[in-house]
């Protein structure tokens, strides 16, 4: 884990300092291949990208409708990091779908928005999970099972102190994303490509100390794993996913 910046979190949308903070991982992404784009609820001009946004963010409770539009700049600074362009994002049923060679993965926290991309051509899984607002030590029965629990113990990791919580629950939603929605193909309840049941709850994914960050796997799949780095905000957290992890079950 990377740790990074002062104190984020609250209600409101963070501050341009914040958001700096965030921005300031454009180069460490850099280096593994990814885009990363930034955008808060708070920016002047958000508005659909085209009809197909449009006709999604319509009828959105107004912040849900900030958080929408938010999401897909952020996307799009991202694809732009890479170099590709993209215009509108449509979405099917909560997913973003976006054109043919191009990929990204957006999460939502606290007014702010990010999405991770990849460039053109590469064979790679994509996911990342914001979470500016930390989560309680009882939140663990949600997200781990018992073969799990010594990660909240100091020296589960390579540096000498305990994984959070709100980082094991961020580094498995990035994590999901890139096993189940990005790689299996899930969209708006199909199945994946290797015919697997869907997914059930973040317990159905198992996470393990892999050098600086975390090997997550599907439990049914173990084949199935991601690397998945960790970057600390103050308080709260940033997870993306790096590439696909070795083999080992």
């Amino acid at each position: 884990m990377t740790p990074l910046g002062g104190p984020v979190g609250g209600d409101a949308p963070s501050a341009g300092a914040d958001l700096g903070t965030i921005a300031r991982l454009r180069p460490l992404l850099a280096a593994a291949g990814l885009g990363l784009g930034v955008a808060s609820v708070a920016e002047p001009g958000l508005e659909p990208a085209g009809p197909s946004e449009a006709a999604a963010a319509e009828g959105m409770p107004a912040r849900r409708r900030l958080e929408f539009l938010a999401g897909r700049r952020a996307a799009r600074r991202a694809l732009r990091a890479v170099g590709l362009d993209c215009g509108e994002i449509p979405r099917a049923g909560r997913l973003p779908v976006f054109p043919p060679g191009r990929a990204a993965s957006i999460s939502h926290s606290a007014g702010v928005a990010v999405a991770v991309a990849h460039a053109a051509g590469r064979d790679r899984p994509v996911g990342c999970d914001l979470e500016l607002r930390p989560l309680p030590r009882r939140a663990a029965r949600l997200v781990l099972r018992a073969d799990e629990e010594e990660l909240l113990v100091t020296g589960s990791r390579s540096v000498d102190s305990a994984w959070s919580v709100t980082e094991l629950f961020s580094a498995k939603e990035a994590a999901w994303k890139a096993l189940y929605v990005a790689e299996a193909g899930y969209v708006s309840g199909a199945g994946g490509s290797d015919g697997a049941a869907e997914p059930g709850t973040l317990r159905d994914l198992r996470a393990r100390p892999s050098g600086d960050g975390l090997r997550v796997c599907r439990r049914a799949h173990p084949a199935h794993a991601v690397q998945v780095h960790v970057t600390a905000l103050g308080s709260g957290v940033l997870s993306y996913v790096i590439g696909r992890a070795d083999a080992r079950p």
